[in-house]
């Protein structure tokens, strides 16, 4: 029985995979797991992954957010463009690179400016009732325009070492991209699930029209969502843009709205809205990148590293189709009829509860 439910929890795939990857890389690379210790700083295969997959975390849990309401955005990564070009352009203009008050002020602005664009695909959204794909494609086309516009179509480059510092720094030896993304989920987790608006978000995703009518605010809801999805999508484009010291809005945040939609749906988040894991969200980051390292260190091509998420994609949705999961307990259930099973007494209106389960098999 500890066995069945370890493997009907919600976490079981996506812990599996994550494992399994491990596992593999492992046994292709016996030092991936090896942490070693220079200066008081951990470096590693490990550690790369934790610090590398920041920018996705943020955009992820901002994702998550967005489909517990029913929606999805689309614009996630063009938001990151926007918030580095604005941040960059700062920076680049000031004479004084390097000044705590220039990067404060730069890194504001840029997510300043991508939290009014997330309200505004709220506003089209709730307000205006526009379909949630729509609505955010919107702003995936016209964001990367938006910020070729501000770097006037080049790619803008800085020297700043406190801006670098916040993508290759270290902070009591972790990685300072790590430890922000660590807060930033803590900060979620508190906030949906150590106050009602967790629950009211599932509510508003499960049947916005009966929520409404219950008296719960869900046009606020659905429009804070896409608040702090484009919130959280700055901050990955800042983190994004200090990493490589540049601002190139056609490659910053490109298809990481598919990496962050893949990520939420393999932690165990419904695509249909109303429920939510913060665990599992963070479970399928890990396991996201994890697999973009794994293609990589095989060598394989980037350009075919798509193929390898689809097919990810295709066993995520098998998993989770109605349809596949009863064909899977219909099975189940008929091996587990024991053909000894004593036929009921003609006339006995009672059947066994082996025949039982057996109509049950069938019927399903």
């Amino acid at each position: 029985m500890k066995l069945k439910k370890i493997i009907t929890h919600r976490l079981a795939l996506p812990i599996g995979a994550l494992l399994a990857l491990v596992l593999l890389n492992t046994i292709a690379r016996p030092s991936f797991l090896s942490i070693t210790v220079r200066d008081g700083q951990l470096y590693g295969s490990i550690v790369d992954i934790l610090r590398n997959s920041s920018p996705l975390m943020l955009v992820s849990l901002g994702m998550m957010i967005v489909i517990a309401t029913r929606g999805i955005d689309l614009s996630v990564g063009a938001l990151m463009a926007v918030s580095g070009a604005v941040s960059l352009t700062i920076i680049k203009a000031s004479p004084r690179p390097d000044d705590l008050g220039v990067l404060a002020v730069a890194i504001v602005a840029g997510v300043l400016t991508t939290l009014f664009l997330g309200v505004w695909n709220g506003f089209l959204v709730s307000v205006l009732g526009i379909q949630p794909i729509i609505a955010t494609l919107v702003l995936m086309l016209a964001g990367r325009g938006i910020a070729l516009l501000i770097t006037q179509g080049y790619i803008t480059t800085i020297n700043s070492v406190p801006y670098q510092f916040m993508a290759q720094g270290y902070v009591f030896g972790m990685p300072f991209a790590f430890l922000v993304a660590v807060a930033v989920i803590v900060i979620v987790a508190l906030v949906e699930r150590r106050t009602a608006l967790g629950m009211l978000t599932e509510a508003v995703g499960i049947n916005p029209t009966a929520s409404r009518i219950a008296g719960v605010r869900s046009r606020g809801i659905i429009w804070g969502a896409y608040a702090a999805s484009g919130l959280l999508a700055g901050m990955a484009g800042v983190l994004y843009s200090s990493n490589i010291m540049a601002a190139d809005a056609n490659a910053a945040g490109l298809n990481i709205e598919v990496d962050a939609i893949l990520a939420v749906v393999l932690g165990g988040t419904l695509l249909t809205g109303g429920r939510f894991t913060i665990a599992g969200t963070v479970i399928g980051v890990y396991t996201i990148q994890t697999l973009t390292s794994t293609i990589t260190f095989l060598g394989v091509p980037p350009a075919v590293t798509p193929v390898f998420k689809a097919a990810v994609i295709v066993i995520v949705c098998l998993a989770q189709s109605a349809r596949v999961r009863s064909w899977f307990r219909s099975r189940r259930s008929q091996r587990t009829q024991t053909p000894t099973s004593t036929p009921a007494p003609v006339g006995d209106s009672e059947q066994t509860p082996a025949l039982v389960g057996a109509g049950e098999g069938k019927a399903r």
